[in-house]
């Protein structure tokens, strides 16, 4: 279900989160997230999060009212010329389409430790940039990866620009905000979910030696500092990607690529 709302006036009081893109910390304190661009809004009217409105440019008025239609509950559709939509990002190319979405509540560990086996978490230790946090998610829903455990130290998924970088891919899969993620870990293992740090300065397992089979949950740290050392204390073991030519570590985002790859191997029985 969905009205039709015109806006004609930049300064309309409707568009107030959609001026303020850059205020992430503010949307998230009200509970909300955007959605930018065509793509990503329409995964976002697509999925089951909530919605608080939608604004389009009218060329793409028809396709909204079809997908609003299909949703279960009442959605204001905001139509606006080209040149509002393109000051909305400051920018001259046009965005076609702009969501305002309401950030899911975090699962519950017990709900994780819930999902089919054999379970494959990842969870992220001091990875404070949300491009960052929306790589990890996009290569982990893309490679089978069932829920992101944030720890203390971490950006939270839903900020605006973890959403654009995952393509909305952070609408397919739960996360859980650890309030230390230490103890997370610690519970986990007590679950029979094995923690492996990816620490690149480790002699204990290169990673095409690890067991990524079994439950396990796959703990990711920021480029520069790493994981801290209490958190690698708190897994089972360290595991690097094996490295040459003299380079030190990947960004997190690329090496999250490698670790979930290597576990959709072993899973998938592929050599």
């Amino acid at each position: 279900m969905f009205t039709v709302e015109t806006i004609t006036d930049f300064e309309d009081p409707r568009l107030a989160p959609y001026r303020n893109l850059r205020a992430q910390g503010d949307h998230l304190d009200q509970g909300v997230f955007i959605a930018e661009g065509e793509k990503i809004t329409r995964r976002l009217v697509e999925s089951p999060h909530g919605v608080a409105s939608v604004i389009v440019s009218p060329k793409w008025e028809a396709d909204y009212r079809t997908l609003l239609a299909a949703r279960p509950d009442e959605v204001p559709l905001f139509v606006a010329p080209e040149e509002i939509m393109a000051r909305l990002t400051g920018l001259k190319l046009i965005q076609g389409a702009f969501g305002v979405g309401r950030v899911p509540a975090p699962t519950t560990l017990e709900d994780l430790l819930a999902l089919p086996c054999p379970r494959l978490f990842t969870a992220v230790d001091v990875v404070m940039n949300a491009v960052n946090i929306g790589l990890v998610l996009r290569n982990a829903v893309a490679l089978g990866v069932q829920a992101l455990i944030v720890g203390e130290t971490s950006a939270h998924p839903y900020l605006r620009r973890s959403v654009r970088t995952c393509m909305g891919t952070a609408f397919k899969i739960p996360y859980h905000l650890s309030d230390g993620l230490v103890a997370t870990l610690h519970a986990l293992r007590t679950a029979g979910v094995r923690c492996l740090a990816a620490h690149p300065h480790t002699r204990q397992r290169l990673l095409p030696q690890a067991d990524l089979a079994g439950d396990c949950c796959i703990v990711l740290g920021s480029e520069s500092e790493g994981i801290r050392p209490e958190v690698r204390a708190a897994c089972d073991e360290a595991v690097a990607i094996p490295m040459q030519s003299g380079v030190d570590s990947l960004n997190v985002g690329n090496a999250s690529a490698v670790f979930f790859y290597e576990a959709w191997r072993q899973r998938n029985g592929r050599t």
